[in-house]
Formats: C-alpha cells, sequence, structure tokens
C-alpha cells in the first residue's frame, strides 16, 4: 500500500464523502491508489437537513452513516481527526490532537503523507462581526449544534408549558436571523413543532404561544432565488403564522432580545444564526494557498488550487470560476455533488497521466420545503435555458429526491431501496417528532 498513490480527502461531507466512496469502489478495490478521508466527526448526515435534526423532524441516529463502517466496504480508509497545518514541499498534512469529552488526548497530533490532496471542509456560519451573535446565537453548522438546538427547544417547550399551566406569561420568542433556504425551512420545522408537541403531552402551550420570526437584511427573503420563489415563500411562512421581516439588518444580539439596525428592540429567548457562510478559518493559514475574504481556497475550473496543483478544493471551502460569469460557483449541495463526479475523472485520469477535467456548474433549480405543509421551487430546463415554478406534491417528489441521489452516491440503488423502505416502517411505528 506505501508504494500506491495516495489520495487524501479533508472532509467528509456530501462531496468528500461522495468522493471517496467513487474513489475506493473505482481504484482503492483494484488497489490502483490508496484513498483516506479525514474528519473531526465519526459519522455524516446530510448538511441540508440539519434543520430537521434541529426542529425533531428527523432522527439523526436512523440517517447518519459510521465513516469507519462505511470506509470497509468502499475500500477507503479513515483517519480521525481535525486537520490544523500543511507542509506543501513535505506533501504532508498535520492532523490535531484528539481529545475526549473530559480534554484528555486520546490520539496525540500526527502527520499523514499525500501524493494527492482534496480538501472538502465545508462552511461555518459567518455572522460579518456582528456584537454579541457569537455568544448568543444557536447555529446549525454541524450534527452536534443542531442535536444541542434540540435539546434547547425540548427545553424550552417544556418551560413554556409549565408556566402556562401556572396561568403566568409563557409565549416563546424564537427568532431566525438570516432567510436565505435554511433559515425559511427552520421556520416551517418550528412552527410544525410547536404544533406537534402539545399533542405529546405539553397540552397547555397552544401553537399560538410560540412566536416566530424570519429576518432578512436584503429587501426580500431567499435574495438568491427568483422573486417568484421569495413572494411564494414569503406567503407561505405569514399563512403559516411565520413574521417575516425583511429589509431589517441586525445590529446586536443580546441574551433576550435582537437590536435592529433604525434601534427597534425584538424579544427573543432562541436566536439562530442562519445568514452567510464562511469556510473555516485555518484554510487562510495552508502554507500560502490563495483565500479570498471568506476564507474559500481559490482554485482553478479545475478545482486545482492556484498554488499548488497537486492540492484540489471542492464545496462551500473553494471558490471555483465559471466561463462567462464573475461570480464562483454558489455554495449548494447540487455544486458539491457535481464537483465531486468532476473530481473523480480527474483523479482517475492522473494516475494514467491523462488531463485534468475543467467543472462546469449546471444549475437545475432550487427547492425550498415547508416541512409537511408545501414545497415549492423552480427547475431548470436544460435544453431551453428556462425556469418552471412547481409547488405541492410534484415539487415535495423532487426535494424528496435530492436526498435519495446523494444515498444512491454513497450506497448504491439497492440499498437505498432499502434504507427507503426502514425510513417508510420507521415512521409508521415512532412519534412523528423526536422527544428526547
Amino acid at each position: 500500500m506505501d508504494n500506491l498513490h495516495h489520495i487524501v480527502v479533508v472532509g467528509g461531507g456530501a462531496g468528500g464523502l461522495e468522493l471517496v466512496t467513487s474513489l475506493g469502489n473505482k481504484l482503492g478495490k483494484k488497489r490502483k491508489a490508496r484513498i483516506t478521508l479525514v474528519d473531526s466527526g465519526l459519522t455524516h448526515v446530510w448538511k441540508p437537513l440539519l434543520h430537521e435534526v434541529a426542529s425533531g423532524s428527523l432522527d439523526a441516529n436512523a440517517n447518519e452513516i459510521n465513516y469507519r463502517a462505511h470506509a470497509r466496504k468502499h475500500h477507503y480508509e479513515f483517519q480521525l481527526g481535525r486537520m490544523s497545518g500543511l507542509d506543501r514541499a513535505a506533501k504532508k498534512l498535520t492532523i490535531a490532537p484528539f481529545r475526549d469529552e473530559d480534554g484528555a488526548e486520546v490520539v496525540p497530533e500526527r502527520h499523514i503523507s499525500y501524493d494527492t490532496l482534496v480538501i472538502a471542509v465545508g462552511s461555518t456560519a459567518n455572522d460579518f462581526g456582528t456584537p454579541g451573535a457569537q455568544d448568543n446565537c444557536l447555529f446549525l453548522d454541524s450534527l452536534k449544534q443542531a442535536r444541542r438546538f434540540h435539546k434547547l427547544m425540548l427545553n424550552a417547550f417544556l418551560r413554556k408549558n409549565h408556566e402556562a399551566l401556572q396561568g403566568t406569561e409563557h409565549t416563546l420568542n424564537i427568532t431566525i436571523i438570516g432567510a436565505g433556504a435554511t433559515g425559511v425551512e427552520l421556520a416551517a420545522e418550528l412552527r410544525l413543532a410547536s404544533r406537534e408537541l402539545p399533542v405529546y403531552g405539553m397540552n397547555h402551550l397552544q401553537a399560538s404561544d410560540v412566536s416566530i420570526s424570519v429576518i432578512e437584511a436584503a429587501d426580500r427573503i431567499l435574495p438568491a432565488l427568483p422573486a417568484r420563489l421569495s413572494a411564494a415563500a414569503t406567503r407561505e411562512l405569514e399563512h403559516q403564522k411565520v413574521r417575516v421581516l425583511a429589509g431589517q439588518p441586525v445590529s446586536e444580539v443580546r441574551e433576550t432580545s435582537i437590536i435592529m439596525k433604525d434601534g427597534t428592540e425584538l424579544p427573543s429567548e432562541m436566536t439562530i444564526w442562519a445568514a452567510g457562510i464562511k469556510a473555516p478559518a485555518f484554510l487562510a493559514d495552508l502554507e500560502g494557498l490563495e483565500v479570498n475574504r471568506s476564507n474559500q481556497l481559490v482554485v482553478e475550473q479545475t478545482l486545482q488550487t492556484t498554488q499548488d496543483a497537486d492540492i484540489f478544493a471542492l464545496g462551500d471551502c473553494a471558490a471555483c470560476p465559471q466561463p462567462d460569469s464573475d461570480r464562483p460557483v454558489p455554495p449548494r449541495a447540487q455544486a458539491a455533488h457535481q464537483q465531486a463526479d468532476t473530481l473523480f475523472k480527474t483523479l482517475c485520469n492522473r494516475l494514467d497521466g491523462g488531463k485534468a477535467v475543467p467543472f462546469v456548474y449546471n444549475d437545475h433549480g432550487s427547492l425550498i420545503n415547508f416541512s409537511r405543509y408545501t414545497t415549492v421551487g423552480n427547475l431548470m430546463g436544460n435544453l431551453s435555458g428556462r425556469s418552471m415554478y412547481i409547488e405541492g406534491k410534484v415539487a415535495r417528489l423532487f426535494y424528496l429526491s435530492l436526498y435519495r441521489m446523494h444515498q444512491v452516491a454513497l450506497h448504491g440503488v439497492l440499498r437505498t431501496g432499502i434504507i427507503w423502505l426502514m425510513d417508510r416502517i420507521s415512521r409508521a411505528m415512532h412519534p412523528r417528532l423526536k422527544l428526547h
């Protein structure tokens, strides 16, 4: 194995995990290359589903993939740890010491040699330096954060239910800062939770006692998507009794309130930050690799970093140019999926002395899911280049297919079919919300 070309992929998100799965099945299985995945966690959950984990609509335990088990099935190696440094000359990356929950060191700092390095570490929320955001906001960048949010939400509902029983003031004010896809979908999921939890014993608290607000600095929600989609999303949120505040920048986040730019103070006992993203800060210090203002690694259209042809980047942490456009590829799950496919072809070519494949992003449209209420979106026509607006059951079907496509890339068609059947059985046997 030491004599084989070593491809190291850092980051087991959607793009990184799909890439090592394809490489393992193609190259690792036939001993044509050694494939290693590095990630700071033991399991993978598709990031677009984290807001459902946070609200309790999705049981992460039933939907997470264990890296070690997956690696064994798909012929790659897994290393647990967080990348903390890089030696480009020696072609080695540094993995920070791994510590347990008490801070005790389990595995010391170590180094991994590579021939080809792929960085796919995703993104984190960008609070733009807003005072109080880091101390007083909840974030949904990881499964750990989503699970913490879920526990805090259940405790908040329980507390307000008790206050209602005592006849005291019991309004729960929840505010989501940022009305992109995550913020909008989370608002719908929280409204569902406010209507479902009273069914499971919290019957002194009514859905009307839970005030949910979505704040967006731009003049409309979903500002990156077509105006028609934004308008439909606004109507649906308002129909679900979610307060929409567009054109309202936040200047400060306090423990129990939010201060708007115009000085207005809004009460908020649970505040979630979902506005903007940036790549992890450590990328800015990787031996001179070029980054932009959001810490994204600047790459060529081939996904190779501008300073090192043996280092690639994909997904949210990469700023990839596109022909006839002055904007890089948008940080979306479909982009990471397409980049993984392109990079798989490039890395296979490299072993045979072939050329890198340029990445061309194909926008297939956008879908916004309002929990079990409805789904709206637009689909891009490959031939006409025009978008088609869809909503309701048809849009919901397309939305669900996105996750199944991700599962097919990781497990194949047969296993995905079995997983789908198990999901149906699980939903029939368990409560509609995760209650613990």
